[in-house]
């Protein structure tokens, strides 16, 4: 690797500065993305590994030697797909199931039993292969799934909705069900990080976005163990083999401390949260990582430099932190407004870096203080 940044700072490791990357680095933003969705759909993208190697790389070539890291072009729906559900990405609207489950029933009748993971998602693997011998060690390559809840609720929902009042009709109605469809989405989880891996992932991500749409109660029961679950059983696979993995809970702010305890060694915040208190709370225990507001880069580029160096110097830029936005990037970000927050990012890292050498008092062979 010529920058294994990210890694270090994975693994707890003192760093020069804070490596960076963004969520949905790779996507409509990019003017060549735009381009590249006038040929093709996009599940076409990601079913095709040249073509998803040829989106993950499009911001790393754009932003050369500002981005820490790669991240696999691909879908959190993959998984539902290959479960045997029909998804489809609808124009300004964002992905959709049309045909939702509707009870236990259904989910008994149309999901597939045994998932061969190397079959049905192979394209990702082939891609993230593929990738990584384009990449030519350049930054690390990361690969990602969603959560278990959250690929849950669109499965039963249908769509990104704000109530989720079908999938909580399961969980209140159902409960012994919401856990057998909740176990069957994370064992194919597991195959497919572990699969990632394998294929030449370097760390791993876990997006639940609907977090936060649990009470307390209800994510210690529903989704936590699920979480963890995944952690251990791919670490237990993959042995030696074992890469750093990030949990991203969008706000379950009140987990904090639990997620810090799952066996995960990263933890991303969304924007609610204090840097400063989530450092207090995890006390070390992992790196953090995030986490601007999405909607700065889409503001003046004086409040892009000054939002991005507060939070920068709220979380520190040495050890245990990864600057990140708080969310995915939103599609009416400027390009020039994410090349900002990247400059930023490093010179702020780079001054933080340099005052700390400066501040280092170390003994001579005499005693005294140099």
């Amino acid at each position: 690797m010529r920058n294994d940044l990210i890694l270090r700072a994975a693994r707890g490791e003192k760093t020069e500065r804070a490596p960076v990357w963004v969520m949905r680095q790779a996507g409509r933003y990019l003017p060549e993305f735009r381009k590249l969705r006038e040929e093709y759909d996009f599940f076409t993208i990601c079913q095709t590994p040249k073509l998803a190697t040829e989106a993950t790389l499009q911001p790393i070539n754009r932003y050369d030697g500002l981005l820490d890291a790669a991240i696999i072009f691909s879908d959190i729906l993959v998984i539902p797909q290959a479960m045997g559900l029909k998804v489809v990405m609808l124009p300004g609207k964002g992905p959709s199931l049309p045909d939702p489950l509707k009870s236990p029933e259904d989910m008994r009748l149309r999901l597939k039993g045994k998932i061969d993971v190397q079959q049905e998602l192979k394209y990702v693997f082939e891609a993230i292969t593929m990738t990584r011998h384009e990449l030519q060690g350049r930054v690390p390559l990361i690969g990602f799934v969603g959560g278990p809840w959250t690929l849950m609720t669109f499965m039963t929902e249908g769509r990104s909705n704000r109530m989720l009042s079908k999938v909580k009709n399961w969980m209140y109605k159902n409960p012994n069900d919401s856990h057998e469809l909740l176990r069957k989405i994370t064992d194919v989880t597991v195959d497919f990080l572990v699969g990632q891996v394998r294929a030449g992932a370097q760390m791993l991500q876990v997006f639940e976005s609907f977090a936060g749409e649990l009470s307390p109660l209800d994510f210690e029961r529903f989704l936590l163990p699920y979480l963890i679950e995944i952690n251990d059983r791919v670490k237990a696979e993959l042995k030696d083999d074992a890469v750093p993995m990030a949990v991203y809970a969008k706000g379950a702010w009140f987990a904090l401390d639990s997620l810090a305890d799952s066996g995960y060694e990263i933890v991303s915040l969304d924007w609610t949260h204090d840097p400063a208190a989530a450092k207090v709370i995890v006390k070390g225990r992992v790196t953090l990582q995030g986490n601007l507001e999405p909607n700065v880069l889409m503001g003046s580029d004086e409040e892009i430099v000054r939002e991005t160096e507060k939070m920068v110097r709220a979380f520190g830029s040495s050890e245990r932190y990864i600057a990140n936005l708080g969310h995915g990037i939103v599609p009416g970000a400027s390009v020039e407004g994410m090349e900002l927050f990247l400059k930023t990012v490093h010179r702020v890292g780079r001054e933080i870096g340099e005052t700390s050498r400066q501040n280092h008092c170390t003994e001579d062979e005499e005693g005294f203080i140099v």
